[in-house]
């Protein structure tokens, strides 16, 4: 039997059939499809969403990029078992994708793109918004998709569609593989109609593997942990991917090794955990990067070991350190020459918390007293950052992350991704739940927030999402509020004005580079943005787009301003002018290296005294071998 439809409309009905299963939990896999349309796809896609409304969800966005966002926020939410398609025209639309697609493949989250392209048939060459490129008549703007897709295709053919669409469900599906899914469709290809076999449509169900570890590598941890005196582990984005939080908490305990985290794996374990000993590297605790210069056992758990977390190589100080990796991935599994336990975070912890039960394992006391300390000291730094003695007075910004951390509790959800926001986060926010910690910095993508936001709130629409961005990043992408506004979706907004881009005009002093370019202010007679602030309200602009604003001046203001939001059931932004224009935050400063290259030869003072420092950090850094 055959049914015959066109290939937008079969897409549609294919995608709605698709669903994901792991323990027991099963989910539509394209929970809905974003999209915003053009001469690319607005009379095949776009038709065959308004034949198919009943099955497919969708959402109007208003930028591409941020459409993409939106959908990985919501995967990353649904624990990857569910996603979004983001359907585009040809041109400016299609290429507006790439970074949010460079974004979801690097942090191994699933999103399905559906770009119209130029005419597969060539009735008239070049069409509006074709690319021309002279050696190559199979070439258009969405092969610059191609190095950030885990999977790209282009359907000149309707039933080219078949092996295509099913190769993108595996690859949106694998835990090892998943990433920017794009099938760019030619206009009229997706206009055209074919006969297709109705088991194209039927049901299917994809299952998400959990991989033991193998025996011969699953022993060789083992015996590396209990020869182990100082060991350390790093729990990755890979534990929440598993949701393996509850297998790491049993680990923890029943072995007493502390637990540190990146980014994406901060609230694996929850911050009054005895074992939790914070963030690692750059951004991290003094206590976790202490413990990490010392370890002679470091257990990377879903972890890419990206610089921030080794401090570019200059972290694990120990002569003898080695490393045992348990990653389901094999190519991040033997990163810094380490042991590989290639499996499931969740099935490979719990089976290495068997046998070291097994074995009575657990670390000296000493050690346990060590870090416990350790731990408790950098919890009282973190309550001096967050402490205002003044409730009328302009709060920096730790204070602005310490009155939210009063307010909230385990069901609330922070998002995050740029700027200063995310250091002082990693350092001082106390994780409450395994996902309130919302942190995207795979790709530190400024314009993350606010759409992202809206994914975690339609993946989870009965917790309150809240979107952390400065200046800068808001005034990259804010206009998804408008689509909060229109559908109801009631994020709220932290919008923390401090005049520039903070974080790098720290790191610009710190390497020489005198804060150049990093304020948003007048410029001066000597060429320099130095001048006054820019009289732009921020504030005015958010409620132009619709979104109710509440302004807060103090630290008392902010408090109640905080609670009226998050009571609120509509789209509600709180805006906060910082308690400094320049880049001081109130955090601790960074307890580890990061590597940004110094000027070799300058004559300015600045950069020939951060070239000497730079030069002592790298004579520090290692190649574990």
């Amino acid at each position: 039997m055959t049914i015959r439809l066109t290939v937008a409309q079969s897409l549609v009905r294919f995608l709605a059939a698709q669903y994901t299963e792991r323990d027991g939990e099963r989910r539509r896999l394209i929970g809905a499809t974003w999209g915003i349309f053009g001469h690319g796809n607005v009379a095949g896609i776009g038709q065959a969403l308004i034949e198919y409304g009943d099955v497919m969800p969708y959402h109007q966005g208003r930028n591409e990029q941020s459409m993409v966002h939106a959908a990985v926020g919501y995967a990353r939410q649904s624990n990857r078992l569910s996603t979004h398609a983001v359907t585009t025209s040809i041109g400016p639309g299609a290429t507006n994708l790439v970074t949010g697609a460079a974004l979801a493949t690097i942090n191994h989250l699933p999103v399905l793109l559906l770009p119209g392209d130029v005419f597969a048939t060539r009735p008239a060459d070049p069409v509006l918004q074709q690319l021309e490129v002279p050696y190559a008549g199979d070439v258009s703007v969405n092969d610059t998709l191609r190095p950030v897709s885990r999977y790209f295709d282009r359907i000149t053919r309707p039933e080219a569609l078949i092996p295509s669409a099913l190769q993108a469900m595996r690859v949106l599906t694998d835990p090892v593989e998943t990433g920017a899914v794009t099938l760019a469709l030619p206009q009229d290809v997706q206009a055209e109609a074919y006969d297709w076999p109705e088991e194209f449509f039927s049901t299917r169900v994809w299952t998400v593997r959990r991989p033991g570890a193998d025996p011969t590598e699953l022993a060789e941890a083992v015996r590396a942990i209990r020869s182990a005196a100082r060991p350390l582990v790093i729990a990755g984005g890979g534990v929440h991917h598993s949701r393996a939080e509850e297998a790491l908490a049993e680990f923890a305990s029943a072995t007493r090794i502390p637990v540190a985290s990146t980014q994406a794996g901060k609230g694996s374990l929850p911050h009054d955990h005895p074992q939790d000993v914070g963030g690692i590297g750059h951004t991290g605790t003094a206590t976790a990067d202490g413990l990490a210069r010392t370890a002679d056992l470091v257990i990377g758990v879903g972890t890419r070991y990206t610089d921030f977390t080794t401090a570019s190589g200059t972290l694990f100080e120990k002569a003898d350190v080695r490393f045992l990796n348990l990653n389901i991935a094999p190519f991040d599994g033997h990163k810094l020459a380490g042991h590989p336990l290639v499996a499931d975070a969740r099935s490979g912890l719990g089976e290495l918390t068997e046998a070291l039960v097994m074995h009575g394992h657990t670390v000296a006391d000493s050690y346990v007293d060590e870090y416990s300390e350790g731990k408790a000291r950098w919890e009282q730094r973190v309550d001096a950052c967050f402490e205002a003695a003044e409730p009328d007075v302009r709060p920096s910004q730790t204070q602005v992350i310490g009155a939210l951390d009063a307010l909230v509790d385990e069901s609330d959800i922070i998002v995050n991704a740029a700027g200063s926001l995310p250091g002082d986060l990693h350092k001082l926010w106390r994780a409450r739940s395994r996902d309130q910690y919302h942190l995207e910095y795979g790709y530190s993508c400024m314009g993350y927030e606010i759409p992202a936001a809206l994914g975690v709130k339609l993946a989870a629409p009965e917790r309150n999402v809240w979107a952390l961005v400065g200046d800068g990043t808001y005034l990259m992408m804010p206009t998804e509020i408008v689509t909060a506004v229109q559908e109801g979706i009631a994020i709220k907004i932290l919008l923390v004005q401090n005049h520039g881009y903070a974080s790098i005009g720290g790191l610009s002093e710190s390497v020489g580079g005198e804060r150049f370019g990093t304020a948003y202010r007048f410029p001066t007679e000597e060429g320099t943005y130095t001048g006054a602030p820019l009289p732009v309200d921020l504030a005015a602009n958010a409620a132009s787009l619709g979104m109710r604003v509440l302004r807060a001046k103090t630290v008392r203001d902010l408090r109640a301003a905080l609670a009226e939001a998050r009571a609120a059931d509509t789209p509600t932004c709180v805006y906060v002018e910082t308690e400094t224009s320049d880049t001081v935050s109130g955090a601790p400063p960074a307890q580890a290296w990061w590597d940004v290259p110094v000027a070799e030869t300058a004559t300015r003072p600045s950069a020939v005294t951060a070239r000497e420092l730079y030069e002592r950090h790298v004579s520090t850094r290692r190649r574990h071998l």
